[in-house]
């Protein structure tokens, strides 16, 4: 059974400038692990917020194992990320400076066999930030074009 290379978050790079990078595991049940190799989830909505000591992953969508029975998961229930101590201290103190959040960007298989989420320590973008993104995408593009055509 081939697994899929990664699941991303496409619009967390649009919408945030990424500060610091950390590496977490998921606690997940069978059959959510078993849908994430089939390459039935999303990120797009996915946050991630403190309850207590623990940091929680919310609102990420896994879909239904289509083996599955009547043992089969919710949705988008909340997960536990599983990080250090030291890790979850510096990602808390830096979350209370103005404008920081922490973002789920890339949810992938660790060599090893073991669900790995990239949550990223973020800090969101402005208006003109974001064009200024669009407008450097178009240059690359553009430049990449003229490239080929000149080989």
């Amino acid at each position: 059974m081939s697994t899929p290379k990664e699941i991303i978050n496409r619009k967390a790079k649009f919408e945030y400038h990424f500060v610091q990078e950390f590496e977490a595991g998921i606690a997940l049940t069978g059959t959510e692990v078993k849908a994430l190799r089939q390459g039935n989830a999303n990120l797009t909505d996915a946050y991630c917020l403190f309850d207590g000591k623990f940091l929680i992953l919310k609102s990420m969508y896994i879909g239904d194992y289509k083996e599955g029975n009547l043992y089969n998961h919710e949705h988008r229930r909340d997960r536990i990320l599983l990080l250090r101590k030291p890790e979850l201290k510096k990602i808390e103190r830096r979350m209370t400076e103005k404008g920081m959040t922490v973002v789920p960007y890339k949810a992938y298989f660790s060599p090893r066999g073991f669900v790995k989420l990239q949550i990223v320590l973020a800090q969101g973008k402005k208006e003109f930030d974001k064009r200024e993104t669009i407008k450097e995408r178009d240059n690359k593009r553009e430049i990449d074009r003229i490239k080929k055509i000149y080989k």
